[in-house]
């Protein structure tokens, strides 16, 4: 009884569990869009990608707070967006990079919140999130 009720256990949080199913290979091709404002640097100097510094430095942005990348300086969305204490994952990368001022707004419950970043990537925002997920490892 006490193993059926582990496997159910375990069951149970596996399907709870969101699926996320992006190609890091995939979205390293993808990321040759990014890299015209964004760039993907190491903390020891290392350039993975080098690109623009329109965007901040994407390195590491998994699990960094929103409008937080030192020396940066971001709009007022993004920046009362980390104020809430909100983090990345990959799942809120693959959105955001669909429509950035859609997902502010929507985060936010601010109708007036704008974004920076005015690119959308209608696909592949998946697979760029798990690359950016798979550049840290």
């Amino acid at each position: 009884m006490k193993i059926s009720l582990t496997a159910a256990t375990v069951a149970a949080l596996v399907l709870a569990a969101p699926a996320f199913a992006g190609d890091p290979a995939a979205g390293e091709k993808e990321f040759n869009k990014c890299k015209t404002c964004h760039s993907i640097i190491a903390p020891d100097g290392t350039a993975i990608v080098k690109g623009a510094k329109t965007g901040p430095n994407l390195y590491g942005v998994i699990g960094r707070t929103a409008g937080t990348y030192p020396d940066f300086k971001y709009k007022d969305s993004i920046v009362a967006l980390g104020a809430t204490g909100f983090a990345w994952t990959e799942a809120d990368i693959a959105v955001y990079v669909q429509d950035p001022t859609a997902f502010l707004k929507d985060k936010l419950g601010d109708k007036k919140a704008k974004s920076q970043m005015a690119f959308k990537l209608a696909k592949g925002g998946e697979d760029v999130a798990a690359y950016l997920a798979s550049v840290v490892k």
